[in-house]
């Protein structure tokens, strides 16, 4: 593996299974065609993203069973590799069933137990492949059996490397992680939070290097240097991308889009712009939602510039 390529992590990967049903049969078997399957995980879509505009990525993490299996053949079609370590359970799956005039049904199984054996082999694993990584994206929840520190111990794992480190976390995983000094953390809050700007301020106290929060349909970026907001200000150009402006970023791509930036050095109102217009659809439909169009991870390049002209950054006080 060349020192050029992202390695992105996904813990808890799934596999979704998305059905069409007819007509509804009153009391007997309702016809669905066969299933579609694509896999999931914000990782894995940050690994779809990173391909589809041309870096090289390796996607890794814990899968298992006929999901495991089902999951890497589906990235392999994608053109993106992947160096999942391989567990007894069987990895998480969502079904989707969408009935006659829109109805759709989702289902969730839970995530596989993980034993200590085999978080030990990927531990091990992983230290191998952050020998010849760029940068490392840790995403996303923890399955059954790992410890809330886990990520702390991947951040310091790819520091000994020097190894940049994006965090996507939240939760007790976030907690943990952060003291560990991860390069750039990703974070959400709810819509009822008028501060969000202090839960960067936050992180950046407990030792993150930058911290950038989502929250509605903005970012607010916080870091030792200054403080930037970025909002996609043109709703005809959101609406040509397909996107509603009371919209939540689409975690993954918003993910996706703040890595370059923060390997090559870029300013942070171009990060931002970036991301931004990444998440708002530029990256393609299938990033608004995890059962989303079958295209296969086309970017809206179209869509991306419109939005790119639309996203607005400002500055505020430290």
């Amino acid at each position: 593996m060349s020192g050029d390529v992202i390695v992105t992590v996904t813990l808890n990967a799934a596999l979704h299974v998305a059905y069409t049903a007819g007509d509804l049969a009153g009391e007997g078997v309702n016809p669905v065609s066969r299933p579609a399957y694509r896999a999931g995980g914000r990782g894995v879509t940050v690994a779809r993203v990173l391909r589809a505009f041309g870096h090289d990525v390796l996607a890794a993490g814990l899968a298992g069973g006929a999901s495991g299996e089902l999951i890497r053949e589906d990235l392999a079609r994608s053109g993106v590799p992947t160096a999942f370590t391989l567990i007894r359970g069987e990895s998480r799956r969502f079904f989707r069933f969408g009935g006659p005039a829109g109805r759709v049904m989702r289902f969730g199984e839970p995530g596989p137990y993980i034993t200590t054996e085999e978080l030990g082999r990927f531990a091990a694993d992983y230290r191998r492949l952050m020998a010849g990584a760029a940068a490392v994206v840790l995403c996303g929840s923890l399955p059954d059996g790992l410890p809330a520190d886990t990520y702390g111990s991947l951040v310091t794992y790819a520091a000994e490397a020097c190894v940049p480190v994006i965090l996507d976390a939240g939760g007790e995983e976030l907690k943990h992680a952060v003291g560990h000094g991860p390069d750039l953390v990703v974070a959400e809050t709810s819509a009822a939070d008028t501060r969000p700007g202090d839960l960067g301020g936050d992180l950046l106290r407990l030792g993150a290097g930058a911290a950038a929060v989502a929250v509605g349909g903005r970012v607010h970026a916080v870091t030792p240097a200054g403080r930037w907001t970025a909002r996609v200000a043109a709703p005809e150009a959101a609406q040509a991308a397909g996107t509603d402006l009371a919209w939540l970023p689409a975690r993954g791509a918003l993910v996706a889009g703040l890595v370059p930036g923060q390997l090559l050095g870029w300013s942070w109102p171009d990060r931002l712009r970036h991301a931004l217009a990444l998440a708002a659809g530029g990256a393609g439909a299938w990033t608004r939602a995890p059962d989303g169009p079958e295209d296969r991870d086309h970017v809206d390049l179209p869509a991306y510039e419109r939005l790119l002209d639309a996203v607005r950054v400002e500055s505020s006080a430290r």
